[in-house]
């Protein structure tokens, strides 16, 4: 059984998952008003695994006989000034969500929970992953400075993300 602490905080990241595809549709349709259909691509394709990331909180509680509480979300940011901006958006976010799993964990720790350990390491590694992927594209963009033709090189490059399929688990 599923403690209560790790019951309201795993809730709690539920809305920060589903939060977090919120913002990156933000971002994709700032990428689509700009003309930059593969930056859009890459960021629906963040929104999908954000939300695959919700559900696998979202079935952890309910397999560990917990209740699952959906909360409000807030509205995201909608408005940027640059791709490169849109970008180091992404990667700030990323480093708020990987503070907030390390926490989740230290929870975990501290309550002696190994089963939500051993399901929490999962997201550990992947932050790891997605603060790498965001923060890439945020030093090419540096690179790419106020250059139009490396910036329509970049965005067809991003373009070639697809969205994972959703998991069976």
């Amino acid at each position: 059984m599923l403690g209560g602490k790790i019951q309201d905080a795993m809730n709690e990241q539920i809305k920060n998952e589903f939060f977090s595809a919120y913002q990156y549709l933000s971002m994709a349709a700032y990428c689509e008003s700009a003309n930059l259909p593969g930056s859009a691509q890459w960021m629906r394709a963040q929104a999908q695994e954000e939300n695959e990331h919700a559900m696998k909180f979202y079935d952890f509680i309910l397999e560990r006989d917990g209740n699952v509480e959906l909360k409000a979300i807030e509205g995201p940011r909608v408005e940027f000034g640059s791709p490169l901006e849109v970008f180091e958006g992404a990667l700030e976010h990323e480093r708020k969500v990987t503070a907030m799993i390390n926490d989740l964990y230290a929870l975990a720790m501290e309550e002696r929970d190994y089963a939500s350990q051993t399901f929490l390491q999962w997201f550990v590694t992947e932050q790891v992953e997605e603060e790498k992927n965001a923060g890439d594209v945020v030093e090419t963009l540096k690179m790419v400075g106020g250059s139009n033709e490396a910036l329509f090189l970049l965005d067809r490059e991003l373009g070639q993300r697809q969205g994972d399929e959703p998991s069976a688990d």
